[in-house]
């Protein structure tokens, strides 16, 4: 076994662990990742951009020498490489997560329980749920699904197959960090400039590759090429139009429009205009749809990352 054989076999282990687990309860590494990041930002916070690219690359060089240096105490032993590969792998998706928080949500909706679909819709997006009706809150479930296809998934299993396990440790270092300095609130305007643009700048191949295998899943794949085309560029993200248009492409649905998180209002541009509003089922094919390109994104990235390791080994 090479070591792109241990690197393949670590990540399929991984991602089933995540079908079949989900996301630990209790001592997620992430979890830990983020108190460690809080208390460096409190200890380095400065208004200023450069003091935020040195939080950055401290937080993200610490998470990816980390991860070379298990795998260089390793050596040649190909299963121990797999289980750390496994173990990352586990660690950074978060697919299984984000599906059971939406059938959730959908499972209120369905059962005529707005109330409690409000309380839950914060597990999965930032938008303000007080007022939102049913139609918004299955349009905001079935968007953040697709956003998070590609951030919890696609992109963790991208940059694995681009830089191995420091290269999907440090993708979820980098997600994490535009999540929690990374919005335009005062405090992070300045600060949280590097790790929003370097967000952007990883989460760049795999939302791509979100939308190209989104299109490949979908029922009707011109539609879904047609309506990702025409509308991906449109969003004010430069990932996450990409996903969402494939996905509203894919599933037939009209997304985008007015969002409000907190006292702050956006109105986006609408993604598949001439399509028809989601509906509270529309939040199960959103998630079927999510499961299929996550499992495409494995084979993809898997054998990707084989075939580089076998041509190396053979030049």
């Amino acid at each position: 076994m090479n070591r792109g054989s241990a690197f393949a076999l670590g990540s399929i282990a991984g991602y089933l662990a995540d079908a079949a687990f989900a996301d630990p309860r209790r001592g997620h590494p992430v979890a830990v990742f983020g108190t460690a990041a809080g208390r460096l930002e409190r200890a380095l916070w400065r208004d200023h951009r450069a003091a935020g690219a040195v939080y950055t690359a401290v937080c993200v060089g610490t998470v990816a020498a980390g991860a070379h240096l298990a795998g260089r105490a390793l050596g040649r032993s190909r299963y121990g490489q797999a289980a750390l590969a496994a173990a990352a792998t586990w660690t950074v998706l978060g697919g299984t997560s984000l599906t059971r928080e939406a059938t959730t949500i959908g499972r209120s909706l369905r059962a005529g329980e707005l109330a409690a679909a409000r309380e839950r819709l914060p597990h999965l997006c930032g938008r303000d749920p007080s007022s939102l009706d049913e139609q918004q809150i299955a349009r905001a479930v079935v968007e953040s699904v697709a956003e998070n296809t590609a951030d919890a998934v696609v992109n963790a299993l991208t940059w694995g197959a681009l830089a191995g396990t420091p290269g999907l440790l440090a993708f979820r270092a980098v997600n994490t960090l535009d999540a929690m300095v990374g919005h335009r609130s005062p405090r992070h305007l300045r600060f949280g400039w590097a790790s929003a643009r370097l967000d952007d700048l990883a989460g760049w191949p795999g939302a791509r590759l979100t939308a190209l295998l989104a299109v490949a899943a979908a029922p009707e794949p011109r539609r879904a090429w047609r309506v990702w085309r025409r509308d991906g560029s449109a969003h004010p993200s430069p990932n996450a139009g990409q996903a969402e248009s494939a996905f509203a492409g894919a599933l037939g649905v009209r997304l985008g429009g007015t969002l409000r998180y907190g006292e702050r209002v956006e109105h986006r541009p609408v993604l598949g205009a001439e399509l028809r509003p989601v509906a509270v089922e529309d939040i199960e094919r959103a998630c079927l749809l999510s499961r299929r390109v996550g499992a495409l994104a494995l084979a993809v990235t898997v054998t990707a990352r084989a075939l580089w390791a076998w041509r190396r080994g053979r030049s």
